[in-house]
């Protein structure tokens, strides 16, 4: 699992297993906090072109626009990170609060 970028209380994690998905896409989990599963699934892209949508969320509304605009704002970061973590490629994070 790759992590690719902080938002305030979330981290963004590529999962390599998910590289047979046909959209790119990030799951998001609480930082600190222990999941199994992700608290939300986010599109980035939709035939190879920017494309940034809820897939699925237990968050907010309000939380699903921060990550969904956060996302925008660095969509190359993030889908460079993406192809990283595909490659096996060691990522380093950064905050994308900004």
């Amino acid at each position: 699992m790759g992590q690719l970028a902080f938002l305030k209380a979330f981290i963004l994690v590529s999962v390599p297993i998910d590289a047979n998905d046909n959209r790119r896409h990030v799951h998001v989990f609480r930082k600190g906090q222990r999941h199994l599963k992700s608290i939300a699934k986010i599109w980035i892209e939709s035939n190879g072109e920017k494309c940034v949508e809820i897939a699925e969320s237990t968050l907010t509304s309000k939380e699903n626009r921060e990550l969904t605009e956060a996302i925008e704002r660095h969509w190359d970061f993030i889908n460079e990170q993406i192809t990283k973590t595909f490659r096996g490629e060691k990522t380093k994070p950064q905050d994308i609060e900004k």
